[in-house]
């Protein structure tokens, strides 16, 4: 069920994207807003209180509806709502038109114009950003926003599935990257900030929660672009960053297409935002092997992630023939 769960929700997902703006996504902002400002009221317990309900609460709901179809109604609706679910957690779709609008006009020669679409992808200023520049934060956003968006979901949602959890697994990843991306240290929110407690609570949880998944995709990664370059920039990175676990993924990917890389996510986010508002390069010491930044990598960019997702799908189809066949 999971394999063909993925592949039509990928397929649907590819022919008809989900809107930035849609009910769902604003009815799980809301409520993780509400449990902030209900239950954040700044100890440290209150911190974990107010993180596991934000968190938790949705995917037990994808739980329970899981199980009431696939027991009293039977599996067919039961895929049908595990492709529901994986609609609104994975896709490409839900950042990809940020990195084809920015890749066009680099082939097009407009830089400007591509520094406009990236400022307005992350909201802040680029207009001193020099062009190799602009195309490594694209790669670092993008690769970052590939593993979240699709590797990520794919590793929780088939462990969790694997132990009869259904989509859950997809909605709690998805819940905890959303509470450690808002709720996060140094993220602007305009009233009703959190605690320190939540803070950390989000940050803390959100790397045991994405410490596999990174892993994972950094492997996958290794596989389908060049394994011992590779698996070198994870092995220097996790040494001198132990617990980074986008670091890690950006390593593993600066390795697998001879790219230099080395900003956003290979450094403290306070550092990697001021050096990114300042437009300027980053120092030696910060970036990974490989050549400056190009057009061109953006293609082996979007190759890479797609040999990996067939690489995924491949492994889902080998373990549902061994179930079936066992």
């Amino acid at each position: 069920m999971s394999f063909f769960a993925i592949l039509l929700a990928l397929l649907i997902e590819q022919a008809r994207p989900l809107a930035r703006s849609n009910p769902i996504h604003e009815g799980l902002r809301a409520w993780a807003l509400s449990a902030r400002r209900n239950f954040d009221a700044g100890s440290l317990s209150h911190g974990w209180i107010t993180w596991t309900l934000a968190v938790a609460v949705p995917p037990l709901m994808a739980l329970v509806v899981y199980w009431a179809l696939l027991h009293w109604v039977g599996w067919p609706l039961a895929l049908v709502w595990n492709v529901a679910v994986l609609y609104v957690t994975l896709g490409f779709r839900q950042f990809s038109h940020h990195f084809t609008a920015i890749r066009d006009a680099l082939e097009e020669g407009d830089v400007q114009r591509a520094r406009q679409a990236l400022a307005h992808w992350k909201q802040v200023e680029v207009d001193q950003l020099p062009r190799s520049e602009i195309v490594r934060h694209v790669i670092e956003y993008s690769v970052i926003a590939a593993h979240r968006h699709v590797f990520g979901v794919l590793a929780w949602f088939a462990g969790f599935a694997a132990l009869g959890l259904g989509p859950s697994g997809a909605v709690l990843y998805r819940m905890a990257e959303f509470a450690a991306r808002h709720w996060g240290a140094g993220v602007p929110l305009p009233e009703h900030p959190p605690s320190q407690s939540l803070v950390q609570a989000a940050e803390r949880a959100w790397t045991v929660i994405d410490w596999l998944p990174a892993r994972l995709t950094a492997l996958c990664f290794a596989v389908v672009g060049s394994f011992e370059d590779a698996i070198e920039g994870w092995r220097f990175h996790a040494q001198r960053f132990p617990g980074d676990n986008d670091g890690v993924v950006l390593a593993a990917t600066a390795g697998a297409i001879g790219v230099r890389l080395g900003g956003v996510a290979l450094r403290g986010r306070g550092a990697a935002d001021a050096g990114f508002e300042a437009g300027g390069a980053l120092g030696d010491s910060d970036a990974t092997p490989g050549q400056e930044p190009q057009a061109a990598h953006l293609r082996s960019v979007v190759g890479l992630v797609w040999r990996s997702v067939v690489v995924w799908m491949l492994l889902l189809a080998l373990l549902t023939l061994a179930r079936l066949l066992g």
